[in-house]
């Protein structure tokens, strides 16, 4: 598997909240700049189990399913199914800092198509950091 990307952010919001923007696929589009559609396709015990994306990166596009494992203050995924995307498995934990909540995100990207590493690691961290700073705006308002 290739190796990981990760990056933490501080949000101003106990981590409860933070968890329910992450909860909240339908409205990714409005946060994640990169995100044109996310559409929860099942659900179980009130959670989400998974869901169908389209990302319009510039570095990569898809339209992908993945499924969720929601564990308190951790919620990770793993791709199930894509057409160019081979993994996209990641996780957000989120660990309580004096009145926020810092938030870090780590990402596996793998694509269905030769790609030199170190774009792998720029896309990554670009998702990563986008996704992160969009967080931290929806959350905070």
């Amino acid at each position: 598997m290739a190796d990981r990307t990760s990056a933490s952010i501080n949000i101003a919001a106990k981590p409860d909240e933070v968890m329910a923007v992450i909860a909240d696929f339908e409205h990714y589009p409005d946060w994640v700049d990169s995100m044109k559609s996310a559409e929860v396709l099942t659900s179980a015990g009130g959670k989400t189990k998974t869901v169908r994306m389209v990302l319009d990166h510039t570095l990569v596009k898809d339209d992908y399913v993945l499924a969720y494992d929601w564990k308190p203050r951790t919620v990770s995924w793993k791709l199930i199914e894509g057409n160019l995307l081979k993994a996209m498995d990641g996780s957000y934990a989120l660990k309580p800092d004096g009145a926020g909540t810092t938030v870090t995100y780590t990402l596996t990207v793998d694509i269905n198509m030769p790609m030199i590493g170190m774009f792998k690691r720029k896309a990554e961290k670009t998702i990563i950091d986008s996704a992160l700073k969009g967080l931290k705006k929806r959350v905070e308002g």
